[in-house]
């Protein structure tokens, strides 16, 4: 299952990462990698917690992204 993950840097440097599809499903890390690794075990237990409690797995469908060129 593929989810979408925003990644934004915080100004002390770290990063915090959420999955829009996964209401409440937020993490951090120190940097962008270990933000990326505590988001992905993040949404395991996400995903457990649904399946152990009978609820149906959230999905993106809908979700479509669109490039934008900068022509400034």
């Amino acid at each position: 299952m593929n989810y979408t993950v925003i990644l934004q840097q915080e100004s002390d440097g770290g990063f915090v990462a959420t999955v829009p599809a996964l209401p409440g499903c937020v993490s951090q890390g120190d940097t962008r990698a270990q933000a990326v690794a505590n988001i992905r075990e993040a949404i395991g237990v996400y995903l457990e917690d649904c399946i152990e409690s009978g609820e149906v797995i959230p999905t993106e469908a809908g979700r479509e992204i669109v490039e934008v060129e900068n022509t400034a």
